[in-house]
């Protein structure tokens, strides 16, 4: 079957020696090319403040791809057709003057112009300014921006009204790379595909939802903006009320993007927020303690280099809420994230509600419900989980739990999977949206969790301890145990 090529494309990346670029963008991009997926006269310009010429800039980047492409996927005549599509230019960005030698750069061209911002957020007006100023941009051009999209409501709304200043709506591709992952997208296959799971989708036959995302590593030297994030701002408002979306939306009339993303708006809607005597119940804030990662000692979070002893910033934070709609109604949903524990975990599980009649043995009754865990990372795939009869004529009618097994390596052994920025710079380039988040998401997301922090506020209280290596704070633990359930943790 022929590949389906992209169109031709200009993409200027903004911040193209930084820590993103670096680790994750150019490997994306040479797997697109890599593939066949770019178009030959595709081109692609960095633009970061360094003084450095074009070879050198190049250099960079064949580094780079030694260091974030497997050695097998490196192929020489390859890395080096990838290598003659880029070019460089010295900018700074606060100044009008240097974006004329980007519209320079495009003279002549007929390709639209993609603008990628991995830059911090306090830049993104200044540039789409300057970009719309120096004679860079028309109609066709597109803007893509990174998380986090401001500290809070009011800060979202005066970045996306910048942004929004320069760029319609169509043109902005607001990323979430977790929307980019193979089983997120197969969220949508499995959910409105199989009549065996959409028929069941529902809180007749779902007792309880968990989604987890856990980190090993600690700040890894962001303290500047971790601190004044904390991990409810960096993970919650946006990874995680991402996959809850998923998770929860209505079946979207097709799969275009404002089908998709105005079911998702209106999950954010009907989540209810944590507020009053639920703050002392239904949540939890941690920060961690010395312990061990990996099997060595580690630093606690206040012992971390260039911390503020004093910090009350969270690490960890765990809370239970429901979607009040017809569809989850009385279902509660688990989130939790943290950094520094003990595996490095993205995954969401499934409760079905027990039989109504049980016949087996009673010390068993615990066992007697399915489970449904998406595993985004590591090794994504989705796993079953299923009562049978435990085997051998000694046993009776002893139960015992088996998995109906998928793993996406082991079923596709030939297929690659594609990194999620991959996935989500094809999709800029195709000019589809269905990935990124819409300006409404973002801000539904924040006014939820500026009321949390609200609440937060209001009582004064510090985070609870954990040490480095756990699951968290034992009160986390507690608020699951408080409605008889636990934590799914048979990784």
């Amino acid at each position: 079957m022929a590949v389906e090529q992209t169109p031709a494309v200009d993409l200027a990346l903004f911040g193209a020696l930084g820590d993103l670029a670096l680790r994750k963008l150019y490997a994306a991009l040479y797997h697109l090319d890599r593939g066949g997926l770019l178009a030959s006269d595709t081109r692609i310009l960095g633009l970061a403040r360094q003084d450095i010429d074009a070879e050198a800039f190049r250099e960079r980047v064949r580094e780079a791809l030694d260091k974030s492409v497997d050695a097998k996927e490196r192929e020489d005549d390859k890395v080096d057709r990838f290598i003659g599509r880029l070019h460089y230019l010295k900018l700074d960005f606060a100044s009008v003057e240097g974006y004329r030698d980007i519209a320079e750069w495009q003279a002549g061209r007929r390709t639209p112009l993609t603008v990628y911002l991995s830059v911090p957020a306090s830049l993104f007006g200044v540039i789409c300014k300057n970009l719309e100023q120096g004679g860079c941009l028309d109609e066709e051009s597109r803007v893509v921006v990174e998380k986090p999209i401001g500290y809070d409501l009011e800060s979202s709304i005066e970045i996306n009204d910048a942004i929004g200043s320069v760029f319609d709506e169509r043109q902005i591709y607001r990323i979430d790379h977790y929307l980019g992952k193979e089983t997120v997208q197969n969220l949508l296959a499995l959910r409105f595909a199989n009549p065996l799971f959409g028929n069941q989708w529902n809180q007749s036959q779902i007792s309880h939802v968990e989604i987890t995302v856990a980190e090993t590593v600690g700040i890894e030297g962001r303290w500047g903006y971790f601190d004044q994030a904390g991990q409810l701002r960096d993970m919650v408002q946006n990874h995680l009320m991402q996959l809850l979306c998923m998770i929860a939306m209505e079946p979207p009339s097709n799969l275009d993007a404002d089908s998709i993303r105005d079911e998702k708006v209106k999950v954010l809607k009907a989540l209810r927020p944590i507020e009053g005597e639920r703050l002392a119940t239904d949540v939890v804030r941690g920060q961690y303690i010395s312990g061990t990662s990996g099997g060595k000692p580690v630093p606690g979070y206040l012992e971390e280099e260039g911390a503020n002893v004093d910090s009350r910033t969270e690490t960890f934070v765990a809370f239970k809420t429901e979607v009040s709609n017809w569809r989850w109604a009385g279902v509660p949903f688990y989130l939790r994230t943290g950094k520094r524990m003990p595996e490095k975990l993205s995954q969401i599980v499934i409760h079905f509600r027990q039989q109504p009649h049980y016949i087996f043995d009673p010390d068993q009754r615990g066992l007697a419900s399915n489970k449904l865990i998406i595993r985004l990372q590591p090794d994504e795939g989705i796993n079953l989980q299923v009562l049978t009869k435990d085997s051998g004529l000694d046993k009776g009618m002893r139960l015992r739990p088996g998995p109906l097994h998928l793993d996406f390596h082991k079923a596709f052994p030939k297929a690659r999977i594609p990194d999620a920025y991959e996935r989500l710079i094809l999709e800029v380039m195709k000019g589809r949206q269905y990935l990124f988040v819409r300006r409404d998401e973002v801000e539904y997301s924040w006014r939820w969790v500026d009321k949390l922090i609200a609440g937060w506020e209001s009582r004064g209280l510090p985070p609870k301890r954990y040490p480095a290596g756990s699951w968290g704070p034992v009160s986390s633990i507690a608020m699951i145990t408080r409605d008889g359930r636990s934590w799914f943790e048979e990784y």
